[in-house]
C-alpha cells in the first residue's frame, strides 16, 4: 500500500475498506462535539452499542425465570461459556476444546501456574522478560514463594542489550538453553505492554520444550490484536483478558487456554471447583472431583453471566466482521502511522519509535520514546481531542484500533501532534 501524508488519502482509504462501517457499532468518547480520536484500544476498548440490548435480555430472563433461567433463558445459563469457545478458537487460534471464558486475567494464571508450574529440587527456575506488566510479575514472586523458593533465584529476567528496548528472539533461546536443566516454566506476555513488541511465540515455546519446561503466555495485549496459533505452535497454556482488544468493558471476563494434551488429560493436576465437574453428572454432588475433558475443566465457579453478556455482544462483532479482516486492517493502519510519524519525525529527532517496525514484530501499539517535553506533548494532545496513554518517564503509547479506528483518525493524529512540535 503506497502512502500519503494527505488527509483526502486517508478519507479514501477508510471508504475502500471491507471493515469501514464497523466504527458505528461503537459509542466513540466526544472531545468538542466531535468524535475524540481514541487510540487507548490497548487500555480499554470501546463500549459496543448492542451490550445494553445483551444485558437487557440476561436481566429480563432473570425477572422472568429467575433460577429457571439456567435452563429456560433465551442463552440458557447452564451452558452459556459454551458460546465463546468457536469465536475465542479463531482469534487465538486453537481447537474449541481448549479454550475457555472464566474469571479475570491474574486469577487465570495463577490457576494455570498451579498447574505448570511445579518446582522440583533440580528443575525450579521461571524465565521472562524484563519489566513484565506488574501483574506477571507479582504473579512470579507470589507461585515461587509460595513453593519456599527465593525470587531472587528462581526468576531470570532477560534484558534487551545496552542501548536498545526490544529483545532479540537469540538471546531470549541463548538465555533458556544456558539455564535448561533447572527451568520448569518459560512464561512471557504476548506483547510487552511498554514496547509493544510482539515476541516470537513459536520459537519461545520450541525452546522451553526443548529445555524439557512448560511455555506459557499472558496475552493481555495480543488476543484480538496479533495473529496467534497456539495450537499450531504447541503453546502449553496461555491466558488475557477481554477489556483491552477485545472490547467487553472493563474489568470484564478472561480466557484460558490450555493445549488438548493436558486438557483430556483428566489426571493433569489443578485446582478444582464444581462447575469444572463433567456436566452430565454435576448436580449429583458426589464426592471425587471428574474434570470436564476440555479446558473447561478448569472452571471453578458458576458462569458470569452478566459479564458474559458483555462479552458475546462484543464477540459476535469479531464474528461479522472475521478476523483475516482485522489482521489486515490493523497491519495497515499500524504501518500509516509509522509513516505519518517518520514523515514528523525526519528533520528533527524529536521522539523514537522504540515498537519494531517489522509488521510480524508489533500489533496495533506504537510506542514513543520523547527526547524532551514529553508530558507537556502529551497534555496538550489530550487538549486536543486525542486520548492517548502515558507512562513514565517519557513514553506515549497510542493503539489504532481495526475495528473502531481509521486512517483518517492516525492522519489528524499525526497533523495535531505536527502542529504541536512546531508550536
Amino acid at each position: 500500500m503506497h502512502f500519503e501524508n494527505d488527509l483526502l488519502f486517508a478519507q479514501k482509504a477508510d471508504e475502500k475498506g471491507e471493515l469501514k462501517d464497523f466504527r458505528n457499532k461503537f459509542f466513540i468518547p466526544q472531545h468538542n462535539g466531535s468524535d475524540a480520536i481514541y487510540f487507548v484500544g490497548n487500555s480499554l476498548g470501546l463500549q459496543p452499542k448492542k451490550v445494553k440490548d445483551y444485558i437487557q435480555q440476561q436481566l429480563d430472563d432473570w425477572a422472568q425465570f429467575g433460577v429457571e433461567g439456567y435452563w429456560q433463558a433465551k442463552n440458557p445459563w447452564i451452558n452459556y461459556q459454551d458460546d465463546f469457545t468457536t469465536p475465542l478458537s479463531k482469534i487465538v487460534g486453537c481447537l474449541p476444546a481448549e479454550v475457555v471464558a472464566m474469571n479475570q486475567l491474574t486469577v487465570n494464571l495463577h490457576l494455570l501456574m498451579v498447574s505448570f508450574y511445579r518446582p522440583t529440587k533440580t528443575r525450579y527456575k521461571i524465565i521472562c522478560e524484563a519489566k513484565a506488566f506488574p501483574s506477571d510479575q507479582y504473579a512470579f514472586e507470589s507461585q515461587v514463594r509460595f513453593h519456599n523458593l527465593n525470587p531472587e533465584e528462581a526468576i531470570i529476567e532477560i534484558k534487551p542489550r545496552n542501548g536498545e528496548y526490544n529483545l532479540r528472539t537469540e538471546d531470549i533461546i541463548s538465555t533458556i538453553r544456558q539455564h535448561s536443566n533447572e527451568t520448569a516454566l518459560v512464561l512471557f506476555g504476548g506483547i510487552n505492554y511498554y514496547s509493544g513488541q510482539f515476541f516470537d511465540l513459536k520459537k519461545i515455546t520450541e525452546a522451553a520444550h526443548d529445555a524439557g519446561a512448560y511455555a506459557g503466555f499472558d496475552l493481555a495485549h495480543a488476543a484480538g490484536n496479533v495473529e496467534l496459533k497456539l495450537h499450531d505452535w504447541n503453546v502449553d497454556f496461555a491466558c488475557w483478558c477481554s477489556y483491552k482488544y477485545l472490547n467487553s468493558g472493563p474489568g470484564g471476563i478472561a480466557g484460558a487456554y490450555i493445549h488438548e494434551r493436558y486438557a483430556t488429560d483428566l489426571n493433569f493436576p489443578r485446582f478444582a471447583g464444581w462447575w469444572g465437574y463433567e456436566k452430565d453428572t454435576r448436580f449429583q454432588m458426589g464426592k471425587g472431583f471428574k474434570p470436564i475433558p476440555t479446558a473447561e475443566g478448569w472452571q471453578l465457579s458458576c458462569t458470569q453471566v452478566l459479564p458474559m453478556a458483555v462479552h458475546k455482544a462484543a464477540l459476535d462483532i469479531f464474528e461479522e466482521a472475521g478476523i483475516e479482516n482485522l489482521h489486515t486492517k490493523r497491519k495497515n493502519l499500524t504501518a500509516y502511522l509509522h509513516f505519518i510519524l517518520s514523515d514528523i519525525n525526519q528533520n528533527k529527532k524529536i521522539f523514537e519509535i522504540i515498537t519494531p517496525a517489522n509488521k510480524e514484530e508489533h500489533g496495533c501499539q506504537v510506542s514513543l520514546l520523547f527526547n524532551e517535553k514529553g508530558k507537556e506533548i502529551f497534555h496538550a494532545l489530550t487538549e486536543n481531542g486525542v486520548m492517548a496513554d502515558w507512562r513514565e518517564p517519557d513514553c506515549i503509547r497510542v493503539a489504532p484500533v481495526p475495528l473502531y479506528n481509521t486512517f483518517a483518525d492516525v492522519w489528524r493524529f499525526g497533523n495535531i501532534i505536527q502542529n504541536i512540535l512546531q508550536q
